[in-house]
């Protein structure tokens, strides 16, 4: 049979005896747990890599938002790339990629070749992760499919985990004088070994009627992010100079240009980067909102979190670590109580109870870091980041479900997809806002006894940003449905209960937690 005949058969169900599918499962699965922690790893060695490589604030923006911007303009392609191509062979390049980009990540020489090896490395995972759930779809029957979401949930609570303590402890031990290095070569060893096994125990399938891709629209998304984040991140060093707010406003005119064009492609092929009939569905489109206002919340948190901890109180990496511990564990913990117990009985009022909860544990903090200052120690942060993390769980896990639950069937791979995306835009955004929230309260030139105060000063200004992002999302969410469907059929079932913790992430995308965490 010809590639072509294969992309344009119907995938047929998995056979259920073949032991080879639970391998491929844990490749797959390893996939996503690598995607996941590279995010939560490098969060942590931020300061590491600032103080050892001389890098500018602008820089250590770039090192995380230019993976967030790589993989969310590449995830949707990714995906499609996998339905015409095949997913085991996309999954593969991907990461073989994600590898090397790694590789080059660990061996940069300077602060430039770091930026551009991240940016590799997020192009490179949205290869790789948008074929994770495409493959277990395609490997697994319609009755172990549960089975198996579960388990990608274990996956996303011990990567939330384990990413921040990992990265603190490779960075602390400082193997073979190699400094922040490590965090980036583990993924060698790994990747080589899943790119072996996966080339031999994973099934190759396809879609049963391929689209067309649709660069053009990939080309305009990135062109209008990079002119907005771009002069975000550079605007205060460069003493917001005439260019940078021409950029952000000529962006607005960029996105415009996109949504005609994507109108277009719509009406000409039926296959648009975004498809934007979803958008006259009310709770998609109020999701849409409540997931990019939630990744930009996220991203400023997450950057200005690790810096406040390691450079204003002067923590290691590995104390800075263990203080986060209680609120990955809150956010596990909740996320499977909210699923499973919550929403059925209360629905909408979870996510909104969730969006409050963590709002409060902002403000907790935000009294907490001003009232106590240099003095602060790890337990007094326990108690607002536990709230914090209860309340990000109880909106993370079953957020993906209530904006999905009124979108056609047909459309809900295009959906899932584009939630992801904008989660991801939305935590590139916030990182590049972390200059104008924390970094535009802080004098330029400080001496070494002012450095604490002013980042103490510059974080508690941010917490105050942070808790009114978390207000606007509170409203936005009376737009979703009240009651969220129990399960959605077919793919949606598949992106709903999977890719909110698989891929924020930090992805956590590619789910919430990836890019996030």
């Amino acid at each position: 049979m010809h590639s072509t005949d294969i992309a344009h058969a119907p995938t047929p169900e998995p056979a259920q005896g073949d032991r080879r599918r639970w391998f491929a499962l844990a490749i797959v699965m390893t996939a996503a747990f690598m995607d996941l922690v590279d995010v939560t790893i490098v969060n942590i060695a931020v300061p590491s890599i600032q103080r050892d490589e001389g890098a500018t604030f602008s820089q250590i923006q770039w090192i995380t938002a230019g993976y967030a911007l790589a993989f969310a303009a590449g995830l949707v392609t990714g995906g499609r790339l996998g339905d015409i191509h095949g997913r085991k062979r996309v999954f593969l390049v991907g990461i073989g990629g994600f590898t090397a980009a790694s590789a080059l990540c660990g061996l940069a020489v300077n602060p430039e070749m770091l930026v551009a090896s991240r940016i590799l490395q997020g192009a490179m995972a949205a290869l790789m992760v948008p074929q994770v759930l495409s493959i277990v779809h395609a490997t697994f029957p319609a009755h172990e499919r549960g089975k198996v979401f579960g388990l990608f949930g274990a996956i996303v609570g011990l990567g939330a985990v384990s990413g921040p303590l990992l990265g603190a402890l490779l960075t602390e031990w400082n193997l073979f004088g190699l400094e922040w290095r490590p965090i980036f070569l583990i993924n060698l060893p790994v990747g080589v070994a899943a790119l072996v096994l996966g080339s031999r125990f994973i099934t190759e399938s396809k879609a049963p009627r391929a689209l067309k891709l649709d660069l053009p629209g990939v080309a305009l998304v990135t062109l209008a992010l990079l002119m907005l984040l771009y002069p975000l991140t550079r605007g205060r060093e460069l003493g917001w100079p005439v260019w940078g707010h021409v950029s952000m406003a000529g962006a607005l005119v960029v996105f415009a240009a996109l949504v005609a064009y994507e109108r277009a492609k719509g009406a000409r092929d039926g296959s648009p980067l975004i498809e934007l009939s979803l958008f006259r569905v009310k709770s998609f489109a109020a999701g849409i909102a409540v997931q990019t206002v939630f990744g930009v919340g996220l991203g400023v948190f997450f950057l200005v979190w690790t810096l406040y901890m390691q450079i204003g109180l002067g923590w290691s990496a590995l104390r800075a670590g263990l203080t986060g511990v209680p609120f990955s564990v809150a956010v596990s913990v909740a996320a499977g109580v909210s699923v499973q117990q919550l929403v059925p009985r209360f629905g909408r009022k979870v996510l909104q109870a969730g969006a409050l909860v963590m709002a409060a544990g902002v403000l907790i903090y935000l009294v907490e870091a001003d009232h106590y200052g240099l003095g602060i120690t790890s337990w007094q942060m326990a108690l607002p980041l536990a709230v914090m993390g209860v309340g990000m769980g109880l909106v993370v896990a079953p957020l993906t479900d209530a904006v999905l639950s009124e979108v056609p069937r047909e459309h809900a791979g295009s959906a899932s997809g584009l939630i992801n995306t904008v989660q991801q835009m939305g935590n590139a955004l916030g990182l590049g806002l972390v200059s104008v929230v924390f970094f535009g309260v802080i004098d330029e030139e400080l001496a070494p006894a002012e450095v604490g105060p002013a980042f103490v000063d510059g974080f508690t200004h941010a917490l105050g940003w942070v808790a009114a992002v978390l207000g606007a999302i509170f409203l936005l969410m009376f737009a979703l449905p009240k009651r969220p469907a129990q399960h959605v059929e077919g793919a949606a079932g598949a992106a709903g209960a999977a890719e909110t913790p698989a891929a924020g992430e930090e992805g956590a995308g590619a789910g919430a937690l990836t890019g996030s965490l």
